[in-house]
């Protein structure tokens, strides 16, 4: 018990573990079992089974992880057990607590050895037909929120989506030619409502399905014209910290121009190919782009490339334009469908982030650093305004993801308009990654931007009248690292952070902490640099 990981994390693994069962599993009794445990292990279930339609209304145990020996032997009748009742009905069955007692539960010899106190009952479906039903238990109670219904219940689909691409037709002919687990698979990303999570799914699965050397996805930022790298599977990190490349410049912007496929024989001979020593690096030969579509509007591309030099089959590129349209629509779908939820979250979020306001000013009454009442009101103004820019952001950009650097700028953008002195000549520079973070993170930091931004211009020019002021971010093997450094007034002699009585400075120091990161203030190189460092987590 006591999966940290996130929901969305538990999904992930859970789909790409299913993807690697699909690629080399033999039968489908091979296939159940490896999915009831890797489905265990993501809903953090003590044991999962699987029972499926022998005859009509009658159930079978196909796979188990707690009584494999049952398997092919247990057998239930129309309605019976939580099983039967919820393949009857149609619907889940959740039970928190006491589960032996409940009125619809079957005790079965060698199966109950247990004391199970919990338990889900999940139909399944195939091609729209009733199927079967998935029970996970739990030995302890299980408190069935909402949301973790829901989660289950997404899991289970996943295990259905599996199976019924294992049955498709096209499974009797060879596995790099086995389309229909490719399509039934990719039918999943429909039900995801996370890019990111549609977006790793279809690399997996291409460079598994067609024995690539590299699959990546990158997505049209149309405010700047830039194809953006959003998913590989290449475990290189240099691979997936790739930069931005303009749609003119590129491979790959051709094919979104041309709204066809492009291939290169080889890329390491290809002038117009951008990173040939990485490409060289990483072993990889011949490439196809592939534009992802819908209604002939492009919104990025997949790029596949392979370890030898050869050819790419009429199949093989029919088959991967069909996969880059489905995933398109499956990308437009998870974003009508965040935007849904947001939607329904957002009163929480308000919730939460008027708390975060009321614990600021609480902080800001306890303290006496302030001359006037309006210099009190304009730091507030300062920091509810840094929370909103996160709020902004996310309506415009990818809905769950909030880019550091997108931040950086807005707030430089207000804070140059708001507190530089007319007197003043202050230029400032942002530069770096625009590292992508959940809403959670993200208002955090712009909080702790917004206090060192502030606090550069208002503490490192109170004597100088000209400078700069410049926001670099970097972020290296998931750990990100946020610079603000003036030119300006420096550091009193003997500093010391641990006594420093200043409240933006008490705040950034605080709210570093609660990201898991470390902050410190110093004099560099006749700079002021504040440096704030911390892992970045996906939700």
């Amino acid at each position: 018990m006591g999966d940290r990981r996130t929901k969305n994390d538990r999904l992930l693994a859970l789909s790409e573990s299913l993807l690697k069962s699909l690629g080399r599993c033999e039968s489908e009794e091979e296939l159940l079992s490896e999915a009831m445990w890797a489905l265990k292990s993501a809903i953090d279930a003590d044991t999962c089974e699987v029972l499926l339609e022998y005859e009509p209304g009658r159930l079978v145990l196909r796979a188990s992880t707690c009584a494999p020996e049952l398997v092919g032997h247990l057998r239930l009748g129309p309605g019976v057990g939580l099983s039967g009742k919820a393949f009857e009905i149609q619907q889940p069955i959740f039970v928190s607590r006491a589960i032996g007692s409940h009125p619809w539960y079957a005790k079965y010899p060698g199966m109950d050895d247990q004391p199970w106190e919990s338990g889900a009952a999940v139909p399944i479906q195939v091609a729209g037909k009733p199927e079967g039903v998935v029970l996970a238990r739990r030995l302890a109670p299980w408190a069935f929120s909402a949301d973790q219904r829901e989660f289950i219940v997404r899991a289970v689909t996943l295990v259905e989506s599996a199976l019924g691409g294992f049955r498709h037709p096209y499974q009797a002919g060879a596995k790099f030619n086995r389309l229909g687990a490719l399509s039934e698979v990719a039918k999943t990303i429909t039900t995801s409502p996370y890019v990111d999570e549609i977006l790793q799914l279809l690399v997996n699965l291409t460079a598994q399905q067609f024995n690539y050397r590299v699959c990546t996805v990158r997505l049209l930022d149309e405010r700047t014209n830039e194809l953006v790298l959003r998913a590989t599977q290449a475990p290189a990190k240099a691979y997936q910290r790739k930069r931005a490349i303009k749609l003119g410049e590129s491979i790959a912007g051709r094919a979104i121009a041309e709204n066809r496929p492009v291939i290169v024989p080889n890329v390491l001979d290809d002038e117009e190919y951008i990173g040939h020593d990485l490409a060289k690096e990483q072993g990889l030969m011949s490439m196809i782009c592939v534009p992802l579509t819908i209604q002939d509007r492009a919104v990025g591309v997949l790029s596949c490339y392979t370890s030898e030099i050869r050819d790419f089959t009429e199949d093989e590129i029919k088959a991967l334009e069909t996969l880059a349209k489905q995933a398109a629509v499956s990308i437009e779908h998870a974003k009508l469908q965040v935007r849904s939820t947001l939607m329904q979250e957002m009163h929480h979020r308000v919730k939460n982030n008027l708390q975060q306001v009321a614990s600021l000013l609480r902080l800001q009454m306890r303290t006496s650093d302030y001359k006037s009442l309006e210099d009190a009101l304009n730091d507030s103004l300062s920091r509810v305004l840094a929370i909103a820019s996160v709020h902004d952001l996310l309506s415009r950009e990818d809905l769950d993801r909030v880019g550091i650097r997108s931040i950086a700028e807005t707030l430089v953008m207000h804070q140059q308009h708001s507190f530089v002195l007319p007197d003043r000549v202050i230029r400032f520079q942002v530069r770096g990654d625009d590292v992508r973070l959940n809403m959670t993170q993200a208002t955090q930091v712009a909080l702790v931007l917004n206090e060192l931004i502030q606090n550069a211009i208002e503490h490192g020019f109170k004597v100088s009248t000209e400078g700069e002021i410049h926001v670099t971010i970097e972020e290296k093997d998931d750990l990100v690292s946020v610079w603000v450094a003036n030119s300006g007034d420096a550091l009193p002699e003997g500093f010391d952070m641990s006594k420093a009585r200043h409240l933006g400075l008490q705040l950034v120091d605080s709210m570093t902490r609660a990201l898991g990161g470390r902050f410190k203030l110093s004099n560099i190189l006749g700079w002021t640099v504040a440096e704030v460092t911390f892992p970045r987590v996906g939700e």
